[in-house]
């Protein structure tokens, strides 16, 4: 799988557009309110929710404590990224168009 197969099944696929645009006003909403209100409360839990399955998981390696907001931010990014692919995946092994492996092609004259 090349770096251009990961990149369009991530970002270029109608599904993970979709989702990836969800979770950019998901956060967007989130930082407003974290600027601009007096106590944003759990506002963040928004996003996080966007990515659950595999947030879930980060916070059961975490424990009790709560992670720094770099970790938070770097966390519920690659979590994003990664389901944002594995929902491309899906979607195109759904429709038939993916290809893992390459098939060499034989030499020769194509058949017309």
């Amino acid at each position: 799988m090349t770096a251009r197969t990961l990149v369009r099944l991530t970002f270029a696929n109608p599904a993970s557009a979709i989702y990836l645009g969800l979770v950019g006003v998901a956060v967007a909403v989130a930082t407003a309110v974290t600027l601009f209100a007096q106590d944003p409360g759990f506002v963040w839990v928004l996003p996080a929710l966007c990515a659950f399955p595999l947030f879930m998981l980060m916070a059961l390696i975490h424990g009790d404590g709560q992670p720094a907001a770099w970790l938070f931010i770097t966390e519920l990014v690659l979590c994003v990224l990664v389901q944002s692919l594995v929902l491309g995946t899906i979607v195109e092994a759904s429709r038939g168009r993916l290809r893992l492996r390459q098939r060499p092609r034989p030499a020769g004259p194509r058949p017309s």
